[in-house]
């Protein structure tokens, strides 16, 4: 064993450095569900900077300084605050804001956003085509393109709550069919893994894995 650790011990410096590099400074997602459309799409690869809002202990989520304020508007990867599955969304309410939803219709501090540009498109959800529309969100000073699924049933109501300190209140954009703090909860910042900046990859898994090449480098607004 000794023999062969010294002449692979280059390589497997390697190995510990990139290991460290992936957990601590930059990554990439693979996106496995609709979640987060129109924004990002099944079979894109997204690069996530680890260090836009806190230097964390490799491999574990103890922080130790912050670097970064995250924004309403953010997208960011986190894990799960009920069973510490990786997920992928975007902030929609600050420590200190009170959230609510009314009709598939999003309040932050009592003021609804509005959604503009209406458009609707054919969309497939669990194998089966129905109506998606997608719109523009405008809300407190931030705006993105979001995506509604009328016919499909999903949770559009939940009564005003006040996000806590050092927590953050995440909705997928893909509204109708995202598991996210309307179900699971408000997100504690040491639980936030990085903020989501550019598609690296792209490939469409509903057909045959073929390159979308026009996705490739583009940034997530």
């Amino acid at each position: 064993m000794l023999p062969w650790l010294r002449r692979n011990k280059g390589f497997l410096v390697f190995l510990l450095g990139f290991g460290v590099f992936r957990t601590a400074v930059a990554d990439w997602n693979p996106i496995p569900s609709g979640s987060m459309r129109p924004t990002i799409l099944e079979g894109d690869v997204v690069f996530v900077d680890r260090l836009a809002y806190d230097l964390k202990v490799p491999l574990t989520d103890i922080v130790i300084a912050p670097l970064g304020t995250p924004r309403r508007g953010d997208i960011v990867t986190f894990s799960s605050p009920r069973d510490g599955t990786r997920l992928i969304k975007r902030i929609v309410a600050l420590p200190g804001d009170r959230v609510e939803m009314r009709h598939g219709v999003l309040l932050v501090n009592g003021v609804a956003a509005r959604y503009e540009d209406q458009v609707s498109l054919p969309e497939q959800v669990a194998g089966r085509e129905t109506t998606a529309v997608h719109a523009r969100e405008r809300i407190a000073g931030s705006a993105r393109e979001v995506q509604f699924l009328p016919a499909v049933r999903a949770r559009r109501d939940f009564e005003a709550m006040t996000v806590p300190a050092d927590s953050y209140f995440m909705l997928g954009d893909n509204r109708d069919d995202s598991e996210d703090s309307r179900y699971i909860g408000v997100v504690p910042r040491h639980l936030l893994i990085g903020q989501a900046q550019r598609v690296l990859v792209s490939a469409d898994i509903l057909d045959k894995w073929q390159p979308r090449l026009e996705r490739l480098g583009k940034a997530l607004e």
